[in-house]
């Protein structure tokens, strides 16, 4: 494609920024749909944020993806949150649109979506999410918004964790259990899905390394789901199959988010699949 001066201009902004794979997903959607854009990864350090948004709304950009460092600073910066935003309370998303910011969070969309599409009922389920770091907020609002009835976090230190129990307690039932608890706890029984929102057993430094789930407990018709993407099949995952288990990794949430983006920025409906085959392929040659 080639790029002129009313190319549209969207970006991923983020320190580092280097490991994103938001532009090689992006870019192959808005070629597949013949759109005049162009997504590009920009670095921008934490004491440069607003001056650095300031400058993309001045070149007119039309939005940007927000990673790490910046999803909750961000929230300071924007003229409109959207309720779900606010209620996860993070930003990945902003449109900016007659010179104003408009923050969105489109990750829990991006996760759900395939959960739906699974074999799974998720009405009144209960579901066990292992880890409570930052890519949990948007898993525990977007599983109760879509029905489910009790989330169990199954994490190293409970008293850090109750944060999270105090900021969705109004949505359904949340609690937290040890990992030395969870090596007898029943609610393996019950539960509907088993999510991993750890690092454990992403490429390259915790490869190998899960979550301790106790496998031969848990339910066999349960859905193990881990939001990493590289390896595509991580330690958790193998295990889970190895145990019986249907298995759904993180590239369909990482599309899915991206997708739901492009959206609110295109107007367009955006072909999901694309993006993870462009992501795939993309994985494969690094590899």
């Amino acid at each position: 494609m080639i790029y002129t001066g009313k190319t549209k201009k969207l970006a991923v902004i983020g320190y580092p920024i280097e490991h994103s794979l938001s532009p090689v997903m992006q870019n192959a959607a808005l070629q597949a749909l013949n759109l005049d854009y162009v997504y590009m990864a920009l670095p921008i350090a934490p004491d440069k944020l607003y001056s650095c948004i300031s400058a993309l709304k001045d070149m007119e950009f039309v939005g940007f993806n927000v990673t790490i460092p910046h999803k909750v600073e961000i929230m300071q910066h924007l003229d409109y949150i959207d309720p779900a935003a606010q209620a996860i309370g993070a930003v990945n998303t902003v449109h900016i649109n007659k010179g104003k910011f408009y923050g969105y969070n489109t990750d829990g969309i991006g996760f759900i979506r395939p959960l739906l599409n699974s074999s799974v009922e998720l009405n009144n389920a209960t579901v066990v999410i292992c880890g409570a770091g930052g890519a949990s907020r948007a898993v525990i609002y977007a599983l109760f918004t879509a029905g489910v009835k009790r989330i169990i976090l199954q994490v190293r230190n409970p008293e850090k964790a109750q944060t999270l129990v105090e900021q969705f307690k109004h949505l359904g039932e949340i609690s937290v259990m040890s990992q030395e608890e969870g090596k007898t706890a029943t609610c393996w029984e019950i539960a509907k899905v088993v999510i991993n929102t750890t690092p454990l057993g992403m490429k390259p430094h915790y490869l190998n390394m899960t979550p301790p789930v106790p496998w031969e407990l848990v339910h066999p018709q349960a859905i193990a789901y881990d939001l990493i993407y590289t390896p595509r099949e991580t330690a958790f995952l193998a295990e889970a199959k190895a145990h019986g288990h249907e298995t759904i990794n993180g590239e369909a949430m990482l599309a899915g988010q991206g997708a739901e983006a492009l959206q609110i920025w295109t107007g367009e409906e955006i072909p999901v699949d694309i993006m993870v085959k462009a992501l795939r392929e993309f994985l494969d040659r690094d590899n």
